[in-house]
C-alpha cells in the first residue's frame, strides 16, 4: 500500500487548498462525531456532501480528528461505491446497462456520451460540469434504454437525443 504522503500527492487536496471556511466546517463535522461509535461513515458522508469528494488529505484529517488509523478511513472510502476520491461534476449522468437497456441501445448511448463528454464512466469533465456513471438497473426496464441526469429519468433514449438532453442541463 502506498504511503500516506504519496496518496496525498497523488489524489489530494492539501489542507492549504481548503478555504478557511472548509477547514472550519470539516473540523466541526469531525468534532460532532468524535466520541460516537460508528461515526466514521456519517462523518465521511457529511464531508463529501460539503466538499464534493474525499481526497486523501481530507481522509487524513478525518482519521486524525477521529483518532482512527488512516488505513481504516481509506478502506471505508474505497470500499463503499457512494464515496469518491475524485471531484464530481455539477451534473451526474447515469446510463443503465441492465439487460433490457443494454439490448435496446444502452451501450450505444454510453459510447455516445463518452465521445461527447470526452470522459469514461467514473470520471468528471475537466470543467466539472458533468460526471458519468453506469448502473446495472434503474428499475425502468419498460422505458429502456434509460438514463438519468441529476435524478431525472429519460426514457427510450437514442444517441441522437443525448446532446439535446445535455444541453438542457448546461
Amino acid at each position: 500500500m502506498e504511503a500516506k504522503s504519496t496518496l496525498i500527492e497523488r489524489w489530494g487536496m492539501l489542507d492549504s487548498e481548503l478555504t478557511p471556511e472548509q477547514q472550519t466546517l470539516l473540523d466541526q463535522i469531525i468534532h460532532r462525531y468524535r466520541n460516537r461509535p460508528g461515526g466514521l461513515i456519517p462523518v465521511l458522508e457529511e464531508v463529501q456532501e460539503a466538499l464534493g469528494y474525499l481526497p486523501a488529505s481530507v481522509q487524513a484529517r478525518v482519521a486524525k480528528g477521529l483518532g482512527r488509523p488512516f488505513a481504516e478511513v481509506y478502506g471505508v472510502v474505497t470500499f463503499y461505491h457512494f464515496f469518491t476520491m475524485e471531484p464530481r461534476g455539477k451534473h451526474t449522468c447515469r446510463v443503465c446497462l441492465g439487460t433490457a437497456c443494454y439490448i435496446r441501445g444502452g451501450r450505444k448511448n454510453l459510447e455516445h456520451l463518452v465521445d461527447t463528454l470526452g470522459i469514461h464512466p467514473g470520471q468528471t469533465t475537466p470543467d466539472r460540469e458533468f460526471s458519468l456513471d453506469t448502473v446495472r438497473c434503474l428499475g425502468a426496464c419498460a422505458l429502456a434504454p434509460a438514463m438519468t441526469l441529476d435524478g431525472e429519468t429519460f426514457a427510450q433514449v437514442k444517441p441522437q437525443k443525448i446532446n439535446q438532453i445535455l444541453d438542457g442541463f448546461r
